[in-house]
């Protein structure tokens, strides 16, 4: 099981790779899991993988990723292929907007250390891979994770993290050092959402708490379903060490319906959609009863309705570079509130963005450098699709607001 690997270096004769490294061995129900705590931007941490694996005799490797998660590394190009259609469609905007900022933080601490945040990772890969032993991606679906975290959030929480992770996007100065060594000891989702993790319990229990408790029980859950594994490489952020240890010891609840727990998702709350729903019916029974007193008032409703959330719809997808017949979709799709129901204004416009200008091969190989540039939110065509439809929702919005209080005034 310890052949040559030609991916894993040789030891260093004067330095033991393993010295210092954070290491905690626990023994659960026969099995012995070896817990490696590695800093996301550290050399070191890839050779102490390397090292363990050479040093040491395993049955299966865990690393801190989810199946996603594992592919992204394995084909990093794959994000090229994907479906904006699909994305838009599926109400996914938001998530691949977070991914992208993680991405862009990655790509900071990759530029300005010489070393790609996820190398321990894909040394551990490389360590099953070659040794022919089981890979047991054990962290949650990133996706999960967020959408946990930010359903847990309150409103002004949710502002202050769009706020905060917008303007990191075009943070173009080094990473401090002591934000470095934090990240060193902690892990990379807490890393991008630091500031915000520090302040608010729930945000810092998706991010971390929850992750601890769901690998501890996938770990249980794999080595219960293969009773042939009896000692197990777990490659982990250091921030999980003592987290995981504490769970993998602990005997409570079922792990299976504990993972069915952490999996789900709570239901996003309801009150702002009520909120939007009774505001547009509202306005519409003001029109209405405008038309009863009188045509002419009635008609001069009706057009300050189209006007103000057509005109403001197209104006948010002009101000982000849209092609003619995208403004003009988000112009007609703006005031149809009652006949679009949940479909929003920015995903029509946005839609018929992509089917006019389909997003290129370079536009997804730039896409991580555009992003951190206002500039590239215009030249690359898949920012721009994103930044249309937020502008056009914007505008939309603000459309419905400023038409209900001119309507409603108009017939005091």
């Amino acid at each position: 099981m310890n052949a040559s690997n030609p991916d894993i270096a040789p030891d260093n004769d004067c330095v033991d790779p393993l010295a210092g490294q954070p290491i905690k061995r626990i023994q659960h129900e026969g099995v012995e899991f070896v817990l490696l705590g590695t800093a996301h931007v550290s050399r070191s941490s890839v050779e102490a993988v390397q090292a363990l694996c050479r040093q040491e005799t395993f049955d299966a490797v865990a690393v801190e990723l989810c199946e996603n998660r594992e592919r992204s590394l394995r084909d990093p190009d794959a994000f090229k292929r994907m479906d904006l259609f699909q994305v838009i469609r599926r109400g996914q905007v938001g998530m691949v907007a977070a991914s992208l900022v993680l991405g862009s933080f990655q790509k900071r601490l990759a530029e300005q250390y010489g070393i790609e945040p996820g190398a321990e990772m894909k040394a551990a890969m490389a360590c099953a891979d070659h040794a022919g032993l089981p890979l047991w991606t054990i962290d949650r679906d990133v996706g999960v994770t967020l959408k946990r975290s930010w359903r847990s959030l309150r409103l002004r929480e949710r502002l202050g993290v769009i706020l905060g992770l917008a303007g990191s996007l075009f943070e173009r100065e080094a990473i401090a050092e002591d934000e470095i060594e934090k990240l060193k000891s902690g892990d990379m989702l807490e890393g991008a959402f630091r500031e915000f993790a520090q302040s608010s319990e729930k945000l810092y229990a998706g991010l971390i708490t929850e992750r601890d408790a769901f690998m501890a029980a996938r770990l249980h859950t794999l080595s219960e379903a293969q009773p042939q594994v009896r000692k197990v490489l777990v490659v982990i952020g250091a921030g999980h060490l003592q987290g995981l240890s504490e769970r993998l010891q602990k005997h409570g609840m079922d792990p299976v319906a504990q993972l069915a727990e952490l999996e789900h998702i709570p239901p996003a709350s309801r009150w702002p959609r009520y909120l939007g729903g009774a505001l547009v019916l509202a306005i519409f029974v003001a029109i209405g009863f405008a038309f009863h007193r009188n045509t002419a008032l009635g008609t001069q409703a009706l057009l300050t309705w189209v006007m103000a959330t057509g005109l403001l719809a197209a104006l948010g997808a002009a101000l982000a570079g849209g092609h003619p017949l995208s403004i003009l979709a988000s112009f007609i799709a703006a005031p149809l509130k009652p006949i679009r129901l949940a479909v929003p204004a920015g995903a029509i416009g946005a839609l018929t963005e992509v089917w006019l200008r389909r997003p290129r091969v370079s536009d997804f190989e730039t896409l991580r450098d555009d992003i951190g540039e206002w500039r590239g939110w215009w030249r690359n065509r898949v920012v721009r699709i994103f930044l249309l439809f937020t502008l056009v929702n914007l505008g939309t919005i603000a459309g419905e607001y400023i038409a209900g209080v001119h309507i409603l005034r108009s017939l005091l």
